[in-house]
């Protein structure tokens, strides 16, 4: 008996250790990728979280957590033409940051569409979706919110060129019901934006970012006893910001665009928009903005604190909530399924009829467009985020019925003037593959290598400095290095803009009349943190 007891006891405090120790730390940034502008709610124990998608299609990603530290994905808010208007829109344009919040049974997905329409709000039930049509918002701004007063009314928050405006709305309408209210400026940095409102012991906070959104960036904080203000700017502002000297040598630079939530254990966090930079003082980026967490205090009728110092780390070895992480994904796509997984969109509204996954069973057969991956138009293509530096991305793919120039591959695609292409070719009677460089003005072909038929391997392999390009035959893994290309010259700082590098499959025929189809069996995607 005393044996059992010792056993028993042995397993308790081995679960009891173990529990410990996994509720104790975890890796930023909790979305990895192109991931911006993070807004964050929570229903019972759940945690919902969307961030921009700007020209992508479908766009505002939805994602789920228990514990905000593992997400996962279950839907996109806009997910028709006719919620989301993005023909001919420029890179960088489309949705700009969204806020999502909960109200009697209803969740508010509140954003701006800059190149068709202005700002809007959406509503569902689930917040995977079905989501209404939008309600148009006749107030020139971006980065809007909704906020619930105790008097019953609802109030439309936006950025303005001067600072953050209020104002009354009919929220069955989206009718503008009175004045707009400017109520902080901020305190001095450029381009204050991202506001979000919250109530807590008598006092109205205001949340902003500052700086813009590269190095400079921010989050800092104002509070007033009435919604309209005056607000008095916290001491200690900025309370999130990695651009000073704490933070200057951090691999995670211009933290801010913050909204906070409270846990059911009464806890507040933080999620907030940062970038990875390919090595310290590289100061270089070409993932795209991502979603990072941090706990906050807050103590009652005091200011809140991010991480105490407002300093963010890859590891926060910070207590945490009962961690509760979902099934991994399977890194290889067989394209066996009714539709695409929700990691994958397109640029801008597609013509659906140039994607099948049933014409060849077990293939996603995109027909080529006449446009091409430079132009702004509804492009073949599809693409998923480059989530980490170091990646290994390859499909195996068959080009049909093709002529001369027309082609199709695999891109890694920062905008419409900065991408690298790994492009299956016609050239005459011959098919070859070539590495195509976009980079501004200069676009050439870095390699190119004769092949025997139209059916071959591709491969892309990324570090934090280069990516290397390599083909094989579709029966061999025998692959041929065809060159490295640098990093940078897609990176935002290079590139310019809000996204990040998607890994895409396309299609085009270079301006000639639609006609080849090409054929991918799959697509593997493998990281190493």
């Amino acid at each position: 008996m005393a044996k059992k007891k010792f056993l028993s006891l042995a397993v308790a405090l081995f679960w009891g250790i173990s529990l410990v120790f996994a509720q104790a730390g975890y890796k930023n940034p909790v979305l990895r990728g192109f991931n911006p502008d993070p807004s964050v709610c929570r229903v019972g124990d759940d945690f919902y979280l969307v961030t921009s998608s700007f020209e992508y299609f479908p766009g505002l990603p939805i994602y789920t957590s228990k514990d905000l530290i593992h997400w996962k994905q279950i839907g996109h808010c806009l997910t028709r033409e006719s919620q989301l208007p993005l023909k001919n829109a420029y890179s960088s344009g489309g949705l700009f940051a969204p806020s999502l919040r909960y109200k009697d049974g209803l969740f508010y997905v509140i954003c701006t569409n800059v190149t068709g329409g202005g700002n809007f709000y959406c509503t569902a039930k689930s917040p995977a979706g079905p989501w209404s049509e939008p309600i148009w918002v006749s107030i020139e701004s971006i980065d809007p919110d909704i906020f619930w007063d105790d008097d019953g009314k609802t109030y439309f928050v936006t950025q303005g060129n001067e600072g953050i405006r209020i104002t009354e709305i009919d929220l069955k309408t989206g009718k503008v019901l009175g004045p707009e209210h400017l109520v902080w400026g901020g305190t001095g940095g450029r381009f204050p934006e991202a506001p979000h409102v919250y109530k807590k012991d008598g006092y109205y906070y205001l949340l902003i970012g500052e700086g813009g959104t590269e190095y400079a960036h921010s989050a800092t904080i104002a509070r007033s006893r009435h919604l309209l203000g005056p607000y008095e700017s916290n001491p200690a502002n900025p309370i999130l910001a990695h651009g000073n000297r704490k933070g200057q040598g951090s691999p995670i630079q211009a933290v801010g665009h913050a909204d906070f939530v409270q846990a059911p254990d009464g806890t507040y966090w933080a999620v907030f928009l940062g970038f990875r930079v390919t090595q310290p003082y590289a100061y270089y980026h070409i993932l795209g903005r991502e979603t990072f967490l941090a706990p906050v205090a807050w103590p009652k009728n005091g200011w809140p604190q991010v991480n105490g110092d407002g300093i963010i780390n890859l590891y926060m070895e910070v207590p945490t909530l009962t961690q509760k992480p979902w099934p991994t994904e399977e890194s290889k796509v067989e394209f066996d399924k009714e539709k695409l997984g929700l990691e994958w969109q397109y640029l801008r509204n597609p013509d659906t009829k140039n994607y099948s996954l049933t014409e060849r069973a077990g293939s996603l057969r995109i027909s080529a467009s006449p446009f091409t991956l430079s132009q702004t138009e509804a492009v073949s293509f599809i693409g998923r985020r480059q989530t980490e530096h170091q990646f290994t991305a390859s499909t195996a793919l068959e080009l049909v019925g093709a002529k001369t120039n027309e082609e199709a591959g695999m891109v890694l695609y920062q905008n419409n003037t900065h991408h690298y292409q790994l492009a299956l070719s016609r050239k005459n009677q011959r098919y070859v593959v070539q590495l195509k460089v976009k980079v501004g003005s200069l676009a050439y072909v870095a390699k190119e290598v004769q092949v025997p038929n139209p059916k071959v391997k591709l491969k892309i392999e990324g570090t934090a400095q280069q990516y290397s390009f390599s083909i094989a035959g579709t029966d061999t893994e025998n692959y041929q290095a065809l060159g490295n290309l640098d990093t940078r010259y897609i990176s935002t700082e290079v590139a310019g803009g809000f996204t990040g590098v998607m890994i895409g499959l396309y299609a085009t025929t270079n301006g000639n009349k639609p006609g080849a189809k090409a054929y991918f069996d799959w697509f593997s995607y493998q990281t190493e943190p």
